[in-house]
């Protein structure tokens, strides 16, 4: 490989992992964002995110003149039906995760996205039937029995981690079925596309029953649920960028940002209570994705020796 090409290669995977990483790190804040919006209930805002994200990348692809994508997606039913089930997917996860940081359970759902690795191995054996090695069914079976502390000790089933996991691991599969046929912008903009009726219905039930927050807690309030769109957009599109960038490895060992700084957030800043069940239970997750993350580096360096 002549330099200079080595230089430009060098730099554009450089430039991958820090789109990536900024990804990760708008995620992480994500909640204290979402805090910011309060009083506003988890519903009223899964519905404006809906709508504004649409709006945002609508007038992106009025600006890029990217309606030819959009239009040959319509061509695909196949396709088409992809990012209908990626949107109804994708509601479940803000919902949840929304739900989860509004109500003083944002440490939940940093527990959600730790698992979510382990949760990507297990549907490529269930789904993709995918042989594991030894030591990602290690990793698979200290993170059940982590789940299975925090349970026994905490007394209850942490459901908004299971769900986010379970909903992003499964979003991440559709995705991968789409492949690069659907760009993020595109993609984002056919799922916000289907879930228009959830947030209409769901901005009528508010509206009647508590009222609608959007308006009525002052400028500064407004301006910021007004970015919603922008704020679920934007680190979509740095990842989308990184991914193209970077090598898988980087990636994986990047999506650990996130849920860290969302720990961090509740533990530390927020106060949630983390009594030592808790402690054990994600002490056992954070082996497991040790295990799982080097045995994944080594497996890459192997394949890229044996290339």
């Amino acid at each position: 490989m002549p330099e200079a090409a080595g230089r430009d290669l060098s730099r554009e995977h450089t430039l991958g992992g820090i789109y990536a990483f900024a990804a990760y790190l708008l995620w992480g804040f994500l909640p204290l964002y979402f805090l910011l919006l309060m009083p506003i209930g988890p519903f009223e805002l899964v519905a404006w995110r809906i709508l504004l994200s649409l709006v945002f990348c609508v007038l992106l692809i009025a600006v890029t003149r990217s309606w030819t994508r959009i239009g040959a997606i319509f061509r695909q039913p196949r396709l088409l039906g992809l990012t209908a089930l990626a949107g109804g997917l994708i509601y479940i996860n803000w919902q949840v995760f929304i739900l989860g940081a509004l109500t003083g359970h944002v440490i939940e759902t940093s527990l959600g996205y730790f698992i979510n690795p382990i949760a990507t191995v297990l549907l490529a054996v269930l789904v993709l039937r995918e042989r594991l090695r030894v030591t990602q069914w290690v990793a698979v079976g200290i993170a059940v029995l982590a789940v299975l502390v925090i349970i026994v000790g905490y007394g209850s089933v942490p459901w908004i981690a299971l769900t986010l996991a379970a909903s992003f691991s499964v979003y991440g599969l559709v995705k991968k079925r789409v492949g690069p046929s659907v760009d993020a912008v595109s993609g984002l903009t056919l799922e916000s596309m289907w879930l228009v009726p959830v947030a209409t219905v769901i901005l009528v039930v508010v509206s009647s029953t508590s009222g609608l927050v959007f308006g009525s807690e002052g400028p500064l309030h407004t301006v910021l649920l007004s970015l919603v769109g922008v704020v679920t957009a934007v680190p979509l599109l740095f990842f989308a960028a990184g991914a193209r960038r970077t090598s898988l490895t980087v990636i994986g060992l990047l999506q650990f940002v996130a849920p860290i700084l969302q720990f961090i957030i509740g533990a530390w800043l927020l106060q949630e209570p983390m009594p030592l069940e808790r402690w054990i239970g994600f002490g056992l997750v954070w082996v497991a994705l040790i295990i799982l993350t080097a045995d994944s580096v080594i497996h890459a360096r192997r394949v890229r020796l044996a290339a």
